[in-house]
C-alpha cells in the first residue's frame, strides 16, 4: 500500500481542479488501478491457497461430522467418497478453483443448499452493516476529531479524547452486550436480536441493524478520531503552510478543514483500508451476538459443524474484501494527490 502523505499539497498544473471523474479517467490513474489490479489478482490466488490450506488443516473429520457419530465406517468413507474428500488435496484445491470461475462454489452438507444460494441472501446483511458501521465511524470521527483539535488541550479536547480512550478500552462483543442492556432491556427502544429485511419494513431493518452497527461502529470512531485528531494538531502547529494561510487571513476553522484535513485524509484514508478485514471479521462475533442472518453467523456456524464448502467460501470473501478496499485506497490516493498520480511519490 502507498505510504501516507503529510507535507502540503502540491499544485500541480491545475489538475487539483479537475472534477473526481475527470481525475479517474486520466491515463496516469488509470495506470495505477491497471498496475494495482496486474497485483491484486495474484494477491487472490494467494489468498485462495491459504484459504484451502488452512481449512485442510482444520481438526476433525468433515465426513464424520456429517454422518453423525453413529455412523459405520463404510457410511463415512462413502460419504467422504461423495464430498471429494478421498481426492488429493491439490486437485480438490483446482476443482473448487473452477468451480468458482464456473459459478459452483458447492453445497453446504448442513443444509443441503448450494453455497452461491446462501450467499445470495446472507451477503446484502454483512454488507449493510459493514457499511452502515463504516458511515457511522467517520461520521463521528471527523467531527470531533475537528472539535478536538481546534484548541488542543481545551475542554472539547479533553472530554472527547477521554471518551474516545474509554471506548477503545471496550472490546466490541462487549460493547454490544452493554448496548444491549441500555437499548434493548433499559429504555427498551431497540430490538436485541433479529434482522428485518429492508424491502420488508425500512423502519424495523434500521431498528435491528442499530445496535449491531454502533458495536461496530463506535471502537473504530474512537480509534480515528483519536488518530486524526493528533495527525491534524501536527498539521497546525508544525508545518509552514498553515501559518503562510493564516498570515494570509485565512480563519482557524477554514485552515483546519480546508488545508490541514485535507492532507490529513491521506492518514486516515490508510487507516480505513486497513481496518476493513478488521471491521468485516467483526461481524462473526456481532452477528452471532444479535442473532443476525448474515455472513459472519454463516461462516461460524460453517466452522462449528465443519462445512468446509461454506467456510472456504466465506473466508475467502472475507480476505478479497480486505484486498479489494487496499486497491480501492491506493486509487484514491493517486485521484487526491496529483504528486502520486504523476509519479512524484
Amino acid at each position: 500500500m502507498t505510504s501516507s502523505v503529510t507535507n502540503a499539497p502540491a499544485a500541480v498544473d491545475g489538475a487539483e481542479h479537475a472534477t473526481l471523474l475527470q481525475r479517474l479517467t486520466t491515463a496516469p490513474v488509470l495506470r495505477i488501478i491497471v498496475k494495482r489490479l496486474l497485483i491484486a489478482i495474484p494477491l487472490l490466488f494467494v489468498v485462495s491457497v491459504l484459504v484451502f490450506m488452512l481449512l485442510e488443516a482444520m481438526p476433525g473429520d468433515p465426513a464424520q461430522n456429517a454422518a453423525g457419530m453413529d455412523a459405520s465406517p463404510e457410511q463415512v468413507e462413502a460419504l467422504r467418497a461423495q464430498m471429494g474428500l478421498d481426492r488429493p488435496a491439490p486437485e480438490r484445491y483446482f476443482s473448487w478453483l473452477f468451480g468458482f470461475f464456473t459459478g459452483d462454489l458447492g453445497t453446504s452438507i448442513v443444509s443441503g443448499q448450494t453455497v452461491s444460494s446462501m450467499l445470495v441472501t446472507r451477503l446484502p446483511v454483512t454488507l449493510e452493516i459493514v457499511f452502515l458501521a463504516f458511515v457511522v465511524s467517520i461520521g463521528i470521527a471527523i467531527p470531533a476529531a475537528l472539535l478536538a483539535a481546534r484548541k488542543p488541550g481545551g475542554v472539547f479536547d479533553r472530554v472527547i479524547s477521554f471518551l474516545a480512550m474509554t471506548l477503545l478500552a471496550v472490546p466490541n462483543y462487549v460493547m454490544a452486550l452493554l448496548l444491549v442492556l441500555v437499548f434493548s432491556v433499559g429504555l427498551r427502544m431497540l430490538p436485541a436480536i433479529g434482522y428485518v429485511p429492508f424491502m420488508t419494513n425500512p423502519i424495523g431493518n434500521l431498528a435491528s441493524v442499530t445496535l449491531p452497527v454502533l458495536a461496530l461502529g463506535l471502537p473504530l470512531a474512537c480509534f480515528y478520531a483519536r488518530f486524526l485528531r493528533g495527525d491534524l494538531v501536527e498539521q497546525v502547529t508544525r508545518t509552514d503552510y498553515i501559518d503562510t494561510a493564516r498570515a494570509k487571513g485565512v480563519g482557524p476553522w477554514r485552515a483546519l478543514w480546508m488545508h490541514a484535513f485535507r492532507n490529513s485524509s491521506f492518514g486516515l484514508l490508510t487507516l480505513v483500508g486497513l481496518n476493513v478485514g478488521t471491521l468485516i471479521g467483526g461481524t462473526v462475533i456481532i452477528e452471532q451476538i444479535f442473532q443476525m442472518p448474515g455472513l459472519g453467523m454463516m461462516m461460524l456456524q460453517g466452522a462449528m459443524s465443519l462445512d468446509l464448502a461454506v467456510v472456504q467460501m466465506c473466508v475467502f470473501i472475507f480476505a478479497a474484501t480486505a484486498v479489494i478496499a487496499n486497491l480501492v485506497v491506493d486509487v484514491l490516493y493517486a485521484v487526491l494527490d496529483p504528486r502520486i498520480r504523476y509519479g512524484n511519490h
